[in-house]
């Protein structure tokens, strides 16, 4: 016969699973990365400089102002094609957000290859810092000095 559990002794815990090894760590890092070249590959095989591809910009089309985001696709067919000139003519904030998006890939991978989790702590000071920055870029390339950050 078996003695009484102890009421006092803490119940047995199951082992802890292990840690997933660093290809799955690397799943969804691949994931996105995989989505965005898609997303560029499009835009690099259907030219935005043709008309009738992609919707024109409803702010430039109705009041005839230039968005923080005119260009954006050019940008990025320029970009795809390695035309990084072409590219800065186009829209030079996609450019730099390019490549903020693949310093920030980057940190991901490298925090899922050593294991580290990885977040993004984005307050309210950065979604302000993000809106003066367009709101900035937008007022700067309808300007008559900032006629050469048209697209």
């Amino acid at each position: 016969m078996s003695a009484p559990a102890d009421p006092a002794a803490p119940p047995p815990t199951a082992p802890a699973p292990e840690p997933p090894g660093p290809v799955r760590r690397l799943a969804v890092p691949a994931g996105v990365l995989a989505g965005v070249v898609a997303a560029f590959a499009y835009v690099g095989t259907v030219d935005p400089n043709e008309p009738g591809h992609y919707p024109a910009c409803p702010l430039l089309t109705y009041a005839g102002i230039w968005c923080p985001g005119c260009g954006g696709l050019r940008s990025a067919h320029a970009v795809w094609h390695g035309e990084l000139a072409t590219a800065l003519t186009a829209n030079a904030l996609a450019v730099a957000g390019y490549a903020l998006f693949a310093a920030g890939w980057l940190v991901w991978v490298v925090s899922a290859v050593r294991g580290r989790p990885f977040r993004l702590a984005f307050g309210r000071v950065h979604a302000w810092a993000a809106g003066v920055v367009l709101l900035g870029f937008g007022v700067a390339r309808n300007l008559p000095q900032g006629a050469w950050l048209h697209p």
